[in-house]
């Protein structure tokens, strides 16, 4: 007889779906369980939470228990058709098949299963959680009898339909923004209807704007983001001012890149009685003005960063603050934050003191400008007289903070930028390689020594801090580095612990050589990427014991955070550690991604303009270095602008190439010619694909034969 005052737990539902060889109708588990109509109420609310936690399925009225695990990610599409699920925890992406990808738009919140597929994990998307968007940026092309959207965003595996009207009334080509009608499903693609039409790609130069749309960028600010910064007064208050240290007569300036508008930082330097350095590093109080909880405070969280793309900057803060209030500009009154340093004749930090002030910067120097001055340029010494001698001290501390860094094994990467030069219409016309001198390592240097001077404060005050970290490389990046090290003719074992003097070592014994920026960038590429977050790992590339950001609060989140923890500090304020440390990690993870996201919208940028400069240079032959090696080719940057392109290995008609993976270089089967990683080659430019940054080159030798 059924027991219906029987209580009956999740555990035994799933022991009982296990045990079966076969899916389990609703009553068939009632009938093992022993329980009548009544009962059956509560075995229907166990059935539902199960197969909510993913540890039941249900398929066809049958239930089974879930041996596969189920998991909640994102999507990342790639062009080629498959893509991944990033799964918040777990190390490594899950492959998705192109058959899965098809159901989802990049960015989707799904639910998968996982499954093992010819000995690998592979994605089983059962259910979309979140739509990442609602609409789709592309181009309109007629295919066939039909209308289609052809994504220019990260959902280029996909194609949507639209109207045949819609191709009637536009010319093949235009870019435009479209509202998505219906999402695709295992059994149909996706439609889209046109909501906005962007223009086409040979009426005006879009490249920028479409970057911008394609990652969905802030261009404007909130209203109520505005109005508050509207109403912040233009002069500072006598009572704020009559608060901190007052240093608008000390001698102290800035420097920065010619075109710059916003000055995050002054600097100043005198000799103590003892013959000692004392630096004085200014830095914008901008949490002054962006107060917590505000509309002004949410939006720069939100951004996290400034956007600088070589024809605009999206700025984290309204102009108002960024160029002007916040700006240290000359001959003006501001509100900073003051980091002073002292150093003895080795480098050693012998005081420091952080604190509230309010200075007036006596000059606005350019870098080169700061270089001219150093090394004696009459004119400029007659413009600027009053930092002619603090300029040249700031040099000797700078030679001595830097020698202590080196020894503590530092690693300086210093690797070519380069510059896309672009006129009023945001057209390039030149790509230069940007030049970094010894001004701007003077003001890199002392920026990170205030970072670092910051971060130790707040450790010793015991107040929580979020850091600048960066982790030691992973094992396998270093062994494919030193794989490639040995390629090049270069033997070297790998210690039993790393360190950064290790990978300072590496870069020096190439100095001078062909290869040494390369060797730069393969050892910087084996690296982990900085990050945000409240615990201290270290920094490993500075060998740095801790560090953060303090110094560019106008273009980043993270400095605010770090000047509202700073001022608690000084101030002796009380603060919930727990729970500052979880909005710490919290705010970690959001700026890191910003941070991450923001560099690659910069890089992409530079690589669109890059292939639309070099249009204009089809045919023409430059010198370069071979930089990378795969299967189908090898990257080749240029030297006299930095642009980077790919041979293919079918462009090479004089024989027939073997791809040697591990010495990563191709070797002529008949001539036994060898094409590696790392050679000086002349090549063609051959054609350029401006949406996607591509450029395709030959080698010269081939083209004209």
């Amino acid at each position: 007889m059924a027991d219906s005052e029987k209580t009956i737990s999740d555990r035994e539902v799933l022991e009982i779906l296990k045990k079966s060889k076969r899916p389990l109708s609703f009553l068939q588990i009632a009938k093992q369980l022993n329980i009548d109509k009544k009962g059956r109420k509560g075995l229907k609310k166990i059935l539902r939470k199960l197969k909510k936690e993913g540890k039941v399925r249900v398929s066809r009225g049958k239930f089974s228990a879930e041996t596969e695990e189920v998991v909640v990610g994102r999507v990342i599409p790639y062009p080629a058709g498959f893509g991944f699920l990033e799964v918040e925890g777990r190390e490594k992406d899950v492959y998705i098949p192109p058959f899965e990808l098809q159901k989802v738009l990049a960015g989707d919140l799904v639910k998968a299963r996982i499954v093992e597929f010819r000995g690998k994990k592979e994605a089983r998307i059962e259910r979309i959680l979140k739509r990442a968007k609602h609409e789709v940026l592309g181009k309109v092309k007629r295919e066939k009898k039909r209308c289609i959207l052809e994504p220019l965003d990260n959902n280029t595996h996909l194609i949507f339909e639209l109207s045949k009207k819609t191709c009637s009334e536009l010319r093949e080509g235009t870019v435009v923004v479209a509202k998505i009608t219906h999402f695709p499903s295992r059994e149909t693609g996706p439609r889209a209807k046109v909501k906005e039409v962007v223009g086409h790609p040979e009426e005006k130069f879009l490249a920028i704007d479409l970057l911008i749309r394609k990652y969905d960028l802030p261009t404007e600010y909130p209203p109520e983001v505005l109005e508050e910064v509207n109403a912040i007064p233009e002069e500072l208050p006598k009572e704020e001012i009559g608060r901190r240290r007052d240093l608008r007569d000390q001698v102290c300036f800035t420097i920065d890149p010619e075109k710059a508008r916003d000055f995050d930082d002054a600097v100043a330097i005198e000799r103590t009685p003892e013959g000692n350095y004392r630096l004085f590093v200014h830095i914008a109080d901008v949490s002054y003005y962006v107060r917590p909880r505000t509309a002004l405070d949410e939006e720069a969280y939100r951004r996290g960063f400034t956007f600088y793309l070589p024809d605009r900057a999206l700025h984290m803060l309204p102009e108002k603050l960024s160029a002007n209030l916040c700006s240290l500009r000359p001959d003006e009154d501001k509100l900073a934050f003051t980091c002073e340093m002292v150093f003895d004749e080795k480098g050693e930090l012998l005081f420091y003191d952080v604190y509230e002030s309010v200075i007036r910067s006596k000059a606005r120097l350019t870098y080169n400008e700061a270089l001219s001055i150093i090394v004696g340029d009459p004119a400029l010494e007659e413009k600027f007289p009053q930092v002619v001698e603090p300029l040249r001290m700031m040099e000797d501390l700078y030679r001595i903070l830097s020698r202590r860094r080196w020894e503590k094994g530092s690693i300086d990467f210093d690797l070519p930028e380069a510059e896309v030069i672009v006129d009023e219409y945001g057209e390039p016309t030149a790509v230069v390689p940007y030049e970094r001198h010894i001004a701007h390592k003077i003001i890199e240097q002392f920026m990170i020594s205030a970072n670092e001077t910051v971060a130790l404060h707040l450790e010793n005050t015991g107040y929580p801090c979020l850091y600048r970290v960066h982790e030691p490389p992973d094992e396998e990046r270093v062994e494919n580095l030193l794989e490639i090290l040995n390629g090049l003719g270069y033997q070297v074992k790998k210690p039993k612990e790393l360190n950064s003097k290790f990978f300072q070592k590496i870069i020096e014994d190439f100095e001078g050589k062909p290869e040494e920026q390369l060797v730069r960038f393969l050892t910087l590429r084996s690296m982990s990427r900085a990050k945000y977050s409240p615990h201290n790992l270290g920094h490993f590339g500075l060998a740095s014991e801790h560090y953060a950001h303090f110094t560019s609060p106008i273009r980043r989140y993270p400095d605010i955070i770090v000047h509202r923890l700073l001022k608690s500090s000084l101030r002796g304020e009380e603060i919930d550690f727990d729970g500052m440390v979880e909005y710490l990690e919290e705010a970690g993870e959001h700026l890191s991604a910003q941070e991450r996201l923001a560099d690659e919208v910069e890089w992409e940028a530079i690589d669109i303009l890059k292939a639309r400069y070099m249009r204009s240079r089809l045919g023409e032959v430059f010198e370069g270095i071979i930089t990378g090696v795969v299967q189908f080719g090898f990257f080749v940057e240029l030297k006299e602008t930095l642009v980077e392109g790919l041979v293919r290995i079918n462009t090479l008609t004089d024989d027939d190439y073997v791809f040697d993976e591990p010495a990563h270089r191709f070797v002529g089967v008949r001539t036994g010619k060898v094409y590696r990683l790392g050679d000086t080659v002349r090549v063609k430019v051959l054609a350029v694909d401006e949406e996607r940054g591509k450029i395709e080159l030959m080698l010269a030798e081939e083209s004209q034969e």
